[in-house]
C-alpha cells in the first residue's frame, strides 16, 4: 500500500444505451450489492479513501443513495450533464479535487479485474512517483480495441486504436485503469484539446498522446480476468467472476433445504430461501434471500436474486436471473433476465445456432457477433411471456412487453409492445 493514496476518480455517466433492454450498469446487482457498491467496497479495502464519481442527470439520485450506504469512504458524486466524452466527464470531475499537484487513479465502474491489479498499479507508483501508469490487458487473442505501444522497458509512447490483428503494436489491450502522476496537467491538456475543436469525443486519449511526449508512461502488465460491461451480454461475463469468489457452501440459518435436495459444489443460499425436494443446486451458483428453488428444479452455474420462484422442473443454466422472477417449468439457458420477469409454463430461451456458430444479436440497428456459441435471450424489466413461448438464440425482449402463448420470437421486441401469434381455429364436427 502506498503511503499516500490518490484520489479516485470512478467514471459512471454513460448512458448505458448499449446494454438495452437492461437499465443502468453500476446498479446491476452481483449478489447481495449492486455493481457499483461491491467494487467501492473493494477499493475501501485496498486502501482508498477518497473517491469522486462521475454520473449523469439520470443516474445521479441512485447513485447518491449507494454511496450514502458506504461507510469509510469520502465519495463526492459529481454529474456530466452530457455523454460527450470521457474527457469532459473528467474536467466535471477536477471541480471536486482539492490538489491539483496530486496523483489521481481513474477507473470505470462497469470494467471488472482482479484486486491484483490495483495493488500493481499503486505499488509501481510508489516506486516511481514521477510517472504515470496505464494497465495493459495481454490477450493473445486480437481483440477490437485500443493496443499500447510499448518499448522493451516498459515505457508507453502512444496508443493504437483497432489496429487490426496484423498490425498490432504489442499484445497489451489498454482499458481505465490509469494513476496519473498529476492531476492538473492532465486536466490542462484536456482542456487545450477540447479548445482545439478537433472532430471527435477522443480527448482524452489525444490529450494524453501529447502528454507522452514530455512524461513518462508507464505500463503495468496485467494478465487477469477482466471484464467490462458494455453489452447486455457481458452481464454473464461478471456473473462469472463474482461466482468464481464463492468458496465453499454458505446456507442461512433461515434457509430451507429439503432432505432430498442436492447441493453441489460452491453454493450460496440465502436468508429465508427454500430449496425444495428433488431440487438441484450445482454450484458455482447464488441463490437470493427469499427465493424458491421448486420441486425437482435445477439451478446450476446461475445467479438467481432476491424472491424469484424457479417452479416446477423448472432449468436455469449459465444464466442471470434478477429479484422478483417468476418461472415455472420452463428452461432459462445461457440468459439474462431483468427484474420482475414473468416466464411462463414451457417457455424455452434456445441458445444454440443450429450450425453451432458465434450467436448475433443487434444493437442499435447493427449486427454484433456475441462472442459466445451458446447465448439465449435479455429480458427486460417486467416483461411478461406466455405459455410455451420459444426465443431464438440472441433476442432480446423490452421492458413491460408481452409475447403471446406459442410464439417463437425470431427479432427483438421493443419496450411495451404486444407480439402475439395469430391462429386459425377449425372445428369439424362429428360425420362432416
Amino acid at each position: 500500500m502506498v503511503s499516500s493514496m490518490p484520489s479516485l476518480v470512478i467514471l459512471a455517466g454513460g448512458a448505458s444505451s448499449r446494454m438495452w433492454p437492461l437499465r443502468e450498469k453500476s446498479l446491476i446487482r452481483f449478489g447481495p450489492e449492486p455493481l457499483l457498491v461491491s467494487q467501492l467496497r473493494r477499493y475501501q479495502a485496498i486502501g482508498f479513501t477518497d473517491v469522486v464519481l462521475v454520473g449523469n442527470p439520470e443516474n445521479h439520485a441512485d447513485l447518491t443513495a449507494l454511496v450514502a450506504g458506504v461507510e469509510g469512504l469520502r465519495v463526492q458524486v459529481v454529474v456530466q450533464p452530457k455523454p460527450i466524452g470521457m474527457g469532459d466527464a473528467l474536467l466535471c470531475a477536477e471541480q471536486a479535487l482539492t490538489d491539483r499537484h496530486a496523483p489521481i487513479y481513474i477507473n470505470q465502474v462497469h470494467d471488472v479485474v482482479e484486486d491484483a491489479l490495483h495493488r500493481d498499479i499503486l505499488a509501481a507508483y510508489q516506486a516511481q512517483p514521477q510517472a504515470t501508469f496505464l494497465a495493459g490487458a495481454e490477450r493473445a487473442e486480437y481483440f477490437p480495441g485500443g493496443y499500447l505501444i510499448v518499448d522493451g522497458e516498459g515505457r508507453i509512447s502512444g496508443i493504437i486504436e483497432k489496429p487490426g490483428a496484423a498490425n498490432r503494436p504489442s499484445n497489451l489491450v489498454s482499458f481505465v485503469a490509469h494513476l496519473h502522476a498529476e492531476a492538473g496537467a492532465l486536466f490542462d491538456a484536456i482542456r487545450a484539446e477540447y479548445a482545439s475543436d478537433t472532430p471527435g469525443d477522443d480527448h482524452y486519449e489525444r490529450a494524453m498522446d501529447k502528454l507522452m511526449k514530455t512524461r513518462e508512461y508507464r505500463v503495468v502488465t496485467y494478465k487477469g480476468q477482466w471484464d467490462a460491461l458494455k453489452y447486455p451480454w457481458h452481464v454473464l461475463d461478471v456473473m462469472n467472476q463474482f461466482l468464481g469468489q464463492i468458496k465453499g457452501q454458505t446456507v442461512a440459518p433461515d434457509a430451507f433445504v429439503a432432505k432430498t435436495a442436492v447441493l453441489v459444489g460452491d453454493v450460496v443460499i440465502g436468508a429465508g430461501a427454500k430449496v425444495f425436494p428433488g431440487a438441484a443446486v450445482v454450484g458455482p451458483a447464488y441463490v437470493g434471500p427469499g427465493a424458491i428453488i421448486g420441486n425437482n428444479s435445477l439451478v446450476r452455474q446461475s445467479m438467481v436474486l432476491d424472491r424469484c420462484e424457479v417452479g416446477f422442473t423448472t432449468e436455469v443454466a449459465r444464466s442471470y436471473v434478477a429479484e422478483h422472477c417468476a418461472m415455472h417449468a420452463c428452461r432459462v439457458l445461457d440468459s439474462v433476465f431483468a427484474p420482475y420477469v414473468n416466464f411462463s409454463a414451457g417457455c424455452t430461451t434456445a441458445n444454440l445456432r443450429i450450425d453451432h456458430g458465434p450467436v448475433i444479436s443487434r444493437v442499435k440497428g447493427q449486427k454484433l457477433d456475441s462472442g459466445r456459441n451458446k447465448f439465449g435471450a435479455i429480458i427486460g424489466e417486467k416483461a411478461f411471456i406466455g405459455v410455451d413461448v420459444m426465443t431464438m438464440p440472441g433476442v432480446k425482449i423490452g421492458e413491460q412487453a408481452v409475447i403471446g402463448p406459442g410464439t417463437h420470437v425470431h427479432q427483438d421486441v421493443k419496450n411495451r409492445t404486444r407480439v402475439y401469434v395469430k391462429q386459425e381455429l377449425v372445428v369439424v364436427e362429428p360425420g362432416e
